[in-house]
């Protein structure tokens, strides 16, 4: 899979977020309400990736991948769910988004997805993501999963030398 940086209001990104968001209906009974604004998906504030495969019929756009730095929350990047299932496309991109969040210097990154998407859980926590307290637009949402994942190790204090 070939992962460019593209802008939110791309066509190809505007394509998989509609079916992401479709995906969403079916599973939720409706869309993502999350407040959305594209300028938080640009660089330097943050990234929209978008993953091309070729499925036999030529390279078409097939996976997403979002980091948002949260400016109250300067140490981290959250992650939104990657559009493609079943083919490796979603752990390649999230791969890359931690890449590319450790390389911008984030030490851990968080993400939000839900209980009616197991298979991204099971991505998430294969990928060594745990529970972290919930936050933002679902903190209080009953199907609301959040997650996080060490990017960096943490180091470790100096040793004090002892009084002797």
């Amino acid at each position: 899979m070939r992962i460019e940086i593209r802008g939110y209001d791309h066509r190809d990104s505007a394509a998989l977020i509609a079916e992401v968001q479709q995906e969403y209906v079916v599973r939720y009974g409706g869309p993502d309400e999350s407040p959305v604004d594209p300028v938080e998906f640009a660089p330097p504030l943050g990234l929209f990736l978008v993953g091309y495969a070729d499925v036999g019929a030529g390279e078409v756009a097939v996976a997403t991948g979002v980091a948002q730095p949260r400016r109250a929350r300067g140490d981290q990047a959250d992650v939104r769910h990657p559009a493609a299932r079943g083919r490796g496309y979603a752990k390649r991109m999230l791969a890359e988004l931690e890449t590319r969040a450790r390389d911008a210097g984030h030490r851990r990154l968080i993400l939000e997805t839900g209980l009616k998407q197991p298979e991204a859980v099971a991505l998430y926590r294969a990928a060594g993501y745990t529970d972290v307290p919930a936050f933002g637009h679902y903190a209080d949402a009953p199907l609301s999963v959040h997650l996080g994942k060490a990017l960096m190790e943490e180091s470790p204090c100096p040793s004090t030398p002892s009084a002797t």
